[in-house]
């Protein structure tokens, strides 16, 4: 059986990517759990990690680390970790890439927390290009292969790496407009979804340098975790 190693619930938007993907294809798998150390987890990650960071996910002897290589390794044993429309999956991989790789302004001012709610200072012109770009993407992908999710009818990979985005919403009163607004909810409401949040609201960890950035973003609404 697979072993997906993870940071806190909490914060770690790259674990949620292939836990949350795992977990609702029904793909069996072990988590551990390894929860940030204060400045730098570098060290204790790397006992397992090749590259010290999470997730990272281990088949036996094979290791495979970052959630884009993990999705795309569980994606030849489980086909429908990617659409099986060659159109659709073309569109999804290049979208999940654009998510993986960019968005920086939002990523930045935005940390993920599950437990947080923010009203931010500011949304800046660039915070906002970004916002306007995911809602443009998830709009573009339910009308283009009819939803309910982004790639059609299945939740897919291409889901999984948005499912941070969802969260960040959701902490920092962001919009979805259009179709994207019931695509939200909709992610925000999966039993995966609310296991991983329900699991995040009940850890003690705190990491100095993500609570920081978090809450430098702007006016704390609430703390709903677990001692909060």
């Amino acid at each position: 059986m697979y072993t997906l190693h993870i940071a806190n619930k909490n914060y770690s938007s790259w674990s949620l990517r292939p836990w949350v993907l795992m977990r609702t294809l029904n793909i069996p798998f072990v988590e551990q759990i390894h929860p940030l150390e204060v400045g730098n987890s570098w060290t204790a990650y790397r006992s397992f990690s090749p590259n010290g960071r999470v997730p990272c996910l281990v088949d036996n002897q094979q290791i495979v680390w970052d959630s884009l290589a993990i999705t795309e390794y569980l994606a030849e044993t489980y086909p429908l970790v990617w659409p099986t429309d060659k159109s659709a999956r073309a569109w999804a991989r290049s979208v999940s890439a654009e998510m993986h790789s960019g968005f920086q302004t939002l990523r930045n001012t935005c940390g993920m927390s599950c437990g947080h709610r923010i009203q931010l200072h500011e949304i800046s012109a660039a915070l906002q290009k970004d916002l306007d770009r995911i809602n443009e993407i998830w709009n573009q992908g339910l009308a283009q292969f009819g939803g309910p999710f982004l790639a059609g009818k299945s939740f897919t990979a291409v889901d999984a790496f948005f499912a941070p985005v969802a969260f960040r919403f959701q902490t920092y009163g962001l919009k979805a407009t259009g179709a994207a607004a019931g695509y939200l909810q909709q992610v925000l409401a999966l039993p995966a979804m609310l296991e991983w949040y329900t699991a995040g609201l009940k850890e003690t960890w705190r990491e100095p340098d993500h609570e920081t950035e978090i809450l430098a973003a702007g006016k704390l609404i609430a703390d709903l975790r677990a001692g909060g």
